[in-house]
């Protein structure tokens, strides 16, 4: 594990970073956290361990509110700047592995927002560990209306517990993307993965 720092955009400073590339590794993804938890939070810490285990780096990075201790994510402009940031970081610590970028709710959201405004250079794929498609209780999919300005393959992972992604609403979503979009759905999970003790998985 390597810890580095970088400068997350002109205004917000340099924030931390956390590198895993294991002797197998074949991608390195850019992993983007929540808006509740940074990048060293427990699902994190796992998805980067279970990643590395089937070859795949992870650079994870925290976004500049985070790396403040505060408890509001930064205007959009600053999320977004940090993304870019981050992905060019990791292309230079690991540049000789394929790139893929995304993240946990939030993270996911922020990286297919930065490539709708302006493709990330050398990234294959998005991978969305829960992408947040509306507001828990508030169903909607203007949230969604960004990504089919994305060029890029798409990868979303979502529970049938999740709340703030209605499968009724993200499935047509999805479908519209066409062959550029592939959903994997998680039984019985929620928003963070989590399953229902009876199911016996953890």
């Amino acid at each position: 594990m390597t810890e580095l720092r970088f400068q997350a955009s002109s205004s917000a400073g340099e924030v931390s970073a956390l590198l895993e590339r294991p002797d197998t590794a074949r991608w390195l993804l850019v992993l983007g956290h929540g808006a509740g938890a940074g990048m060293r939070h427990r699902f994190m810490e796992g998805s980067a361990s279970a990643l590395a285990a089937r070859g795949i780096a992870t650079f994870r990075y925290q976004f500049p509110y985070v790396e403040k201790h505060a408890s509001r994510p930064d205007p959009q402009p600053i999320l977004l700047a940090t993304v870019q940031s981050a992905v060019a970081v990791a292309h230079v610590a690991a540049g000789d592995l394929p790139l893929l970028a995304g993240g946990k709710s939030m993270g996911g959201r922020m990286t297919s927002l930065a490539w709708a405004n302006e493709p990330l250079s050398d990234v294959r794929g998005i991978v969305f560990f829960g992408f947040p498609l509306h507001p828990a209780g508030s169903p909607d999919t203007a949230r969604a209306e960004h990504l089919k300005r994305v060029a890029a393959p798409m990868l979303f992972l979502q529970g049938t517990r999740d709340k703030l992604a209605d499968l009724a609403l993200l499935r047509p979503v999805i479908e519209r993307l066409g062959p550029k979009a592939t959903l994997h759905v998680v039984e019985g999970a929620d928003h963070s993965f989590e399953v229902p003790e009876r199911s016996g998985r953890p």
